[in-house]
């Protein structure tokens, strides 16, 4: 079944149908990693666009419910060059197709992804749509050109109510803006015992949980459309450690007085070296984003850039100077990718235990007097 993709800019790749059959639109971006393609497409910050693999074989070691990065996908449909035939792998219970299929995404192959990402790094991520009849092409672009998507990806993949991943230690409340289960992975391997809360709970609620930290999650869409977020973060960094990964990074930049603004095709895959500044070190990262903090809207903050993107400058970590919050850009959970940053959870893990420490001293200092 033949299929095509339609960008707003008039471009047309046709190619052949796979997945669901339904007519879908959304942000055409593309990502470069080399493997992980399951990860990524469950990867709730996906909401709402159409992904593009770079690599040129996709769906050969077949779909786990293991992998899965979230429930079910939210992406809007699935861009590769080649379809594996047959998917090979032990662990193997689902072809992509039948995976895209059961969750009612389209995807399209057999198309020339290497000339569909050179558009899209000099032009920038475009609106698209993937159809089956390709009709009058131009009305089709015009038509995409001229649309308004929803700007409530964060609403859409939040969880509606709390729930806990139950542990012997440090109590951390995990704030929903689309989290990747990595994330519930790694605070699991030290001991955390979470609540995972929606996206638009209150400093008042949180309070409520006694935790001993606050994480703010991965999350999809524009920072500046979650700002009901910026009190409740302002409040919480004032009495608890504070870590934002992702847009929770861009979230903790605007309730500190920086700005955000949208890049020309953003950074997704699993290959971007970061340097720390306060050492020079190099840590290869995973990463998956629209949008960055602005370098220049830092001053007059409290925050103080921790790590660059080596190849294009783009702030990659902040600290605030007078709280112990700190918030970076990059995956430190890294599923799929590099595992380098995962030492970041410990650095959270012991402000935490740092901060609990400090309270409790206080309450034996009040006892005793």
């Amino acid at each position: 079944m033949k299929r095509y993709l339609v960008l707003e800019d008039g471009s047309v790749f046709a190619g052949t149908a796979f997945g669901s059959d339904k007519e879908m639109h959304g942000e055409v971006v593309f990502n470069t990693g080399m493997t992980g393609y399951q990860e990524t497409i469950t990867d709730a910050s996906y909401c709402g666009q159409i992904i593009t693999f770079t690599y040129p074989l996709i769906g050969n070691y077949g779909v786990t419910a293991d992998d899965d990065e979230s429930v079910a996908p939210s992406c809007s449909g699935v861009v590769v060059h080649e379809l594996a035939r047959r998917a090979s792998n032990w662990r193997n219970e689902l072809s992509l197709d039948e995976y895209l299929r059961q969750h009612d995404i389209p995807g399209i192959s057999d198309i020339d992804t290497r000339r569909l990402t050179r558009i899209l790094r000099e032009e920038g991520v475009m609106k698209g749509a993937l159809v089956n009849e390709l009709g009058d092409a131009k009305a089709k672009a015009a038509e995409l050109k001229a649309a308004h998507f929803s700007t409530q990806q964060v609403e859409q993949v939040s969880t509606k109510s709390a729930y806990t991943d139950p542990n012997k230690g440090l109590r951390v409340v995990l704030v929903d803006f689309g989290l990747k289960y990595s994330i519930l992975r790694e605070l699991a391997q030290r001991q955390c015992n979470v609540t995972v809360v929606p996206s638009d709970v209150t400093a008042a609620k949180i309070e409520q949980l006694h935790p001993d930290g606050v994480l703010l999650s991965n999350g999809p869409g524009n920072p500046e459309d979650v700002p009901a977020a910026l009190p409740m973060i302002r409040a919480v960094q004032e009495r608890y450690p504070l870590m934002g990964i992702c847009l929770g990074h861009q979230l903790f930049a605007l309730a500190n007085g920086a700005t955000t603004s949208k890049m020309r095709f953003g950074h997704r895959g699993f290959n971007h070296p970061v340097r720390e500044i306060a050492t020079g070190k190099t840590v290869f990262t995973a990463q998956n984003h629209g949008y960055a903090v602005d370098a220049d809207s830092l001053a007059g903050t409290p925050l103080l850039q921790t790590y660059t993107e080596i190849n294009d400058d783009t702030v990659e970590g902040l600290r605030h100077r007078d709280r112990p919050a700190f918030s970076v850009q990059f995956h430190p959970d890294a599923t799929p990718g590099p595992h380098d940053a995962r030492y970041l959870f410990d650095d959270f893990v012991a402000l935490m235990k740092k901060n609990k420490q400090t309270k409790q001293g206080a309450k034996a200092d009040a006892k005793a007097e």
